[in-house]
């Protein structure tokens, strides 16, 4: 049989350690399916003393990181420290300059820094592969740079965190408020003790800076992808979105229009027709609009050692078996300098919650404010009558444009009968 390919990892925390234990108990099957073995033969991780779960006897122990990169013996690296920058990134960057393959789940790294890397990768020879960056166990990046090289992408839409998910699911589900599902879900460990990459949306947005490049066919532009968070969603919002037909989940979404890319991060309510409303605990999915392929939905778990391991795992077999591709599907004099199209220019429906004092004339005040910025309504809820005390209204409006939608709120904030900050969820029909 052909050589195994030597594989060197840096970082031993969940995925690390998962790694080691898929390649040990799929020894076989992984063989057969990359046409030769594939064995870990050196690691390297701050604590040695620590249990993982997973033996590491055996392993060449290596105090420096870096060495693995110039390391003869060691055909790939596998990054698995974390970070866009620091050690992940000096590591990532040395492994291209020997000419060597680097396997990473860093979707921070790749996503702040891809370009300077491919810009490495085409000067040295070496090669990166990141399917573990976005969607976990999802093979979502393949599928946008290879299984659907022949179509034009459209649009794409997903929900990319499973801690904002699991939150937003608890909320639902047991009517819970949005600071003690999070205290509970830190309690678990399915956030973290700063929860803020996760719930501000910033790893929704790093991930879908990466896909927006691959299904676009340009540069990763992390920078311009319009970012929110679910800090502000209320279990009073859950509750509305419910009624009115709608769940709400955090999403990511690029879309190419005629002005550019549209990439933006938020909380938005979709329809339960749509295949993310039923999307819940940790679980990610995207749906993909392409031509001439028409709709693909990818669903899985998108973290955990498992799943990640499988994406890990599943790039070393590729490249065992000598299979190569562009960072981006494409070479990278050839990505398209494609303008970004700001968050001011989208346009779509939204949902508006006010609380407003129970008095006449108030909605009356209301509906002037959205007229005068030619905003006009598809619906209105109010339950029951508070009179002199304040109550929830909502409003639904027909599509208009997020720049007039933005004057409308801010106009609406400032009326005496308004009680606290308008909340405004966009709706999409991903």
């Amino acid at each position: 049989m052909t050589r195994p390919l030597a594989v060197g990892i840096a970082g031993l925390g969940t995925v690390g350690a998962g790694v080691v234990r898929l390649l040990r108990e799929n020894a076989s099957l992984i063989a057969m399916r990359a046409g030769r073995p594939i064995d870990v033969v050196a690691v390297s991780a701050r604590d040695r003393a620590r249990d993982r779960g997973v033996s590491v006897a055996g392993l060449r122990w290596v105090d420096d990181p870096l060495s693995l990169a110039t390391d003869p013996s060691i055909d790939v690296v596998v990054e698995l420290i974390g970070g866009a920058n620091g050690p992940a990134r000096a590591l990532v960057e040395a492994t291209l300059d020997a000419g060597k393959p680097v396997v990473t789940a860093n979707k921070a790294l790749i996503a702040e820094a891809g370009d300077a890397l491919a810009a490495r990768m085409d000067g040295a020879g070496g090669n990166i592969r990141f399917e573990a960056a976005v969607g976990g166990g999802i093979p979502v990046i393949k599928a946008l740079r290879e299984g659907l090289a022949a179509n034009r992408i459209d649009n794409l839409a997903g929900i990319f965190n499973g801690t904002c998910n699991y939150i937003l699911t608890r909320m639902r589900a047991e009517k819970l408020d949005f600071a003690s599902v999070l205290a509970d879900a830190q309690a678990q460990g399915y956030a973290e003790a700063d929860p803020s990459f996760d719930i501000d949306g910033i790893d929704t947005a790093h991930k879908l800076a990466i896909l927006a490049a691959i299904a676009f066919g340009r540069q990763i532009d992390f920078g311009a992808v319009h970012v929110e968070g679910i800090r502000c969603v209320s279990a009073l919002d859950i509750a509305f979105a419910e009624e009115l037909g709608y769940r709400i989940k955090l999403l990511g979404i690029a879309r190419a229009t005629d002005a550019g890319i549209e990439t933006r991060v938020h909380p938005a309510m979709v329809p339960l027709t749509s295949p993310l409303a039923a999307v819940d605990g940790v679980n990610n999915a995207v749906v993909i609009q392409g031509d001439p392929v028409g709709r693909i939905v990818l669903q899985g778990r998108g973290a955990g050692a498992g799943p990640t391991a499988s994406a890990v795992v599943a790039d070393l077999i590729d490249l065992a078996r000598g299979r190569t591709t562009p960072m981006l599907g494409v070479a990278t004099k050839s990505l398209e300098n494609l303008p970004s199209v700001p968050i001011s220019s989208h346009r779509g429906a939204y949902f508006l919650r006010l609380m407003v004092v129970d008095l006449p004339g108030v909605i009356a005040d209301v509906t002037a404010v959205l007229r005068d910025h030619g905003v006009s309504l598809e619906s209105m809820l109010q339950h029951g009558r508070s009179p002199g005390e304040a109550v929830p209204v909502v409003l639904v409006t027909h599509e208009t444009h997020e720049a007039a939608m933005a004057a409308a709120i801010g106009r609406l904030a400032a009326l005496e009968s308004v009680q606290e900050p308008p909340a405004m969820i966009r709706i999409e029909t991903a």
